[in-house]
């Protein structure tokens, strides 16, 4: 027990210096400096390139492209999550689930470090066929969430249907490798089709990923091992996700990678604390999976119909309560806030007034620069993610144990 606290408290410690010294230092501001010029001169040398794929354009191409980058986008990760989850492939849904919030930090970090541009739109002509490609191209470039995303995730994937199943065997494991590099040829090629990514943001995204990866296969059983029988585990999680909220760099520009960073990041908060609650209940590896005589196609069926509705119904409750009690922290605590969509009221503002009680307010008021309003949206968005991802994991099982599902 002292020896888990021991590294627990070390490693969130080591945490707030980094922010501290980074901060301190203008890290962000450094890098930039000499990463960002390189980028962007490869972007626009790699102009040509684009326009050369792009000559290539017919209508299959278009759908072809745009319907891979929406399997592998983001939000269809967290739609097919809980799918996993309830059909039994906890080990699998728990480890990509980590893996996925770790890239997507990861890389939209790099990502607002470097602030680097996208492919200059015109000549490069850009498909947006989804209002997720969308917000995608408010983002910077370097790397592609896409192609890291797909290495580490298709590579995760290869690795545990290789290594735990019964699919095995030197045919398999050729055709497994290859059938995972054709993915990410085709999501790499196809994110420059689209106009959405340059080559060097591509090839970032491709070494970055396999670095991910690479660190991932090396740890991953630690880090299961931890989540579901370690010590302090969810206070541990906790503090660590709240200072993974500041443990961010300031961009050149507003972009939606944070927002995306702090949904992910209550969505790995929710999961943790969940399982830690209901290992042995849900969890563990003896667990029935879909197409056994206990999870039958009707009753998983049966399980999505209940499953579904329930976790955005926990969502919506989880950001209406968000709403409603952290602006009453906020102003106890004499912390200025201020809220960009959510909360009208709150919307350009610190607290929606300007009185002397908000000016010189509680004592971490004192600690943060008077200047500063933090933006109460990132605290709502991370609650209602960790509450919908706990649902997934805890109540939302709880209830299939109830009706027998």
């Amino acid at each position: 027990m002292v020896g888990a606290s021991m590294w627990q408290g070390t490693a969130l410690a080591g945490i707030v210096l980094w922010i501290g010294l980074s901060s301190y230092f203008g890290v962000t501001r450094k890098l930039r400096s000499f990463l960002q010029p390189w980028v962007a001169h490869h972007v626009e040398v790699g102009t040509p390139v684009i326009l050369r794929i792009q000559s290539y354009r017919l209508g299959f191409l278009d759908a072809l492209f745009s319907g891979l980058s929406c399997v592998v986008s983001v939000p269809f990760y967290t739609a097919f999550l809980p799918l996993l989850f309830w059909s039994g492939h906890v080990k699998l849904a728990r480890q990509m689930t980590l893996l996925m919030a770790f890239c997507d930090y990861t890389g939209n970090c790099i990502k607002d470090v470097v602030s680097a541009p996208r492919p200059a739109s015109p000549p490069v002509r850009r498909v947006t066929a989804t209002k997720d490609e969308e917000e995608n191209s408010l983002e910077y470039g370097l790397p592609s969430s896409h192609t890291l995303n797909t290495v580490c995730l298709s590579g995760y994937l290869l690795h545990y249907v290789l290594t735990q199943t019964e699919i095995q065997g030197a045919y398999m494991n050729v055709l497994g490798v290859a059938l995972a590099c054709l993915l990410v040829a085709l999501i790499g090629l196809g994110r420059i089709y689209l106009g959405m990514h340059s080559l060097v943001d591509v090839l970032g995204g491709l070494l970055i990923g396999l670095g991910i990866l690479a660190f991932w296969l090396s740890f991953y059983e630690c880090i299961d091992s931890f989540v579901v029988s370690g010590q302090n585990v969810s206070s541990f999680w906790a503090a660590l996700s709240f200072l993974w909220l500041f443990a961010y760099p300031t961009p050149e520009l507003h972009t939606p990678s944070f927002e995306y960073h702090t949904a992910f990041n209550g969505v790995a908060l929710g999961i943790v604390a969940g399982i830690q609650q209901t290992y042995h209940q849900f969890h563990h590896d003896a667990v029935p999976r879909v197409f056994s005589s206990e999870i039958t196609i009707p009753i998983f069926v049966g399980r999505l119909l209940l499953g579904i509705p329930t976790i955005l119904i926990v969502k919506f409750c989880s950001k209406t309560l968000a709403k409603w009690t952290l602006p009453v922290i906020s102003n106890t605590l004499g912390i200025p806030i201020k809220s960009t969509s959510y909360i009208p009221s709150l919307k350009g503002s610190s607290n929606g007034r300007k009185d002397d009680k908000l000016k010189h307010g509680g004592y971490l008021h004192k600690l943060l620069p008077r200047h500063e309003a933090f933006d109460v949206d990132t605290g709502i968005r991370f609650l209602q993610y960790a509450g919908l991802a706990w649902s997934v994991v805890d109540l939302v099982p709880t209830l299939f144990q109830y009706l027998s599902l």
